[in-house]
């Protein structure tokens, strides 16, 4: 992979606690979810001091993963509630569907909807919630999965399993098939949705230089844009190659053990061939644990789980 091109920051946005996703509506907003279950939606991103922010719903949970529909309504990836539809006019929230196969869904993290109806989305471990991410992390379970909500159903089905912390999800600009960020693998993996190869997955970029988080794709032709949440840590990829029992005990130690992301932070920006468009980086930011990017407003706008608002940054160069 090439060298990284500088990521520069214009100013920061203070929201609340943890603006764990970001995503853009055509006209421009930026519109996230807070730890303490708020809905946000934020106008305004070239005046710090001039920004309006409002809320437009509260879901009673922990929002992560957003997904803006054609009608304006909101999809949510709840950890706590599971997959949620909501109103962004009047505030409603509804759960579309919070178990599968009788298991709670206990940490929703990132969704897609396609233009058929169906709805794809991640849960990223089975068996450590949100509050103990990294034990799934350190444990590299393998318990995450992508699942489907068939247009007007109300059960989702399981379409791929055994993925390491599957997060951010953005679709084909065809919509043949799906990109799924397997956090704890540092890797991303496409889904065959149509063809010769649908219902299988495969490598669609491998061995990238952080872990990544939340995708997000603008438009059709537009790139899929993944936040790197933080850089490899050799250590870890050693400790993977453990024993489940050895993996187990650190998790257990981890979860514990305070946490701090460290000042290194990276966005990259793939084609649907799987070719790197785009590679920023900044080393010692004041801003940590990106675990989201979007583009609006000519902006390229970052969210964090750790963070208290979201960083406004230029935008890359054309190539």
């Amino acid at each position: 992979m090439d060298r990284p091109t500088a990521l520069v920051p214009r100013h920061y946005i203070a929201l609340g606690h943890g603006p764990e996703d970001v995503v853009a509506d055509p006209r421009g907003r930026v519109l996230t979810g807070l730890a303490d279950g708020r809905i946000v939606r934020l106008d305004g991103l070239t005046d710090p001091v001039a920004a309006r922010s409002e809320v437009v719903a509260e879901t009673g949970g922990r929002p992560l993963g957003l997904e803006l529909l054609p009608d304006g309504a909101l999809l949510v990836c709840d950890a706590e509630r599971g997959l949620l539809r909501v109103d962004t006019g009047d505030g409603t929230v509804r759960v579309l569907a919070d178990a599968v196969a009788g298991e709670k869904l206990r940490f929703c993290s990132n969704v897609v909807s396609l233009s058929d109806g169906s709805v794809y989305f991640t849960v990223s471990s089975r068996r450590h919630p949100l509050d103990h991410w990294i034990g799934d992390i350190v444990e590299h379970t393998g318990t995450g999965r992508l699942l489907r909500l068939a247009p007007g159903d109300d059960t989702p089905e399981v379409v791929l399993d055994g993925l390491q912390f599957a997060n951010g999800l953005a679709a084909g600009s065809d919509e043949s098939f799906l990109v799924v960020a397997e956090t704890g693998a540092r890797r991303l993996t496409r889904y065959w949705l149509t063809g010769p190869k649908a219902g299988r997955g495969e490598p669609f970029a491998e061995n990238l230089p952080g872990m990544p988080d939340n995708l997000w794709r603008g438009a059709p032709d537009g790139p899929v844009w993944v936040a790197l949440a933080g850089p490899r840590v050799p250590a870890l990829d050693l400790l993977h190659r453990g024993t489940p029992a050895v993996r187990r005990a650190a998790a257990r130690a981890a979860v514990h053990a305070p946490f701090r992301p460290t000042g290194t932070v990276a966005v990259l920006a793939f084609d649907d061939e799987g070719r790197v468009v785009h590679h920023l980086a900044r080393r010692r930011s004041g801003y940590r644990m990106v675990t989201s990017v979007c583009e609006a407003g000519g902006q390229l706008v970052l969210g964090s789980l750790w963070e208290r608002g979201v960083a406004v940054c230029e935008p890359p160069a054309p190539k």
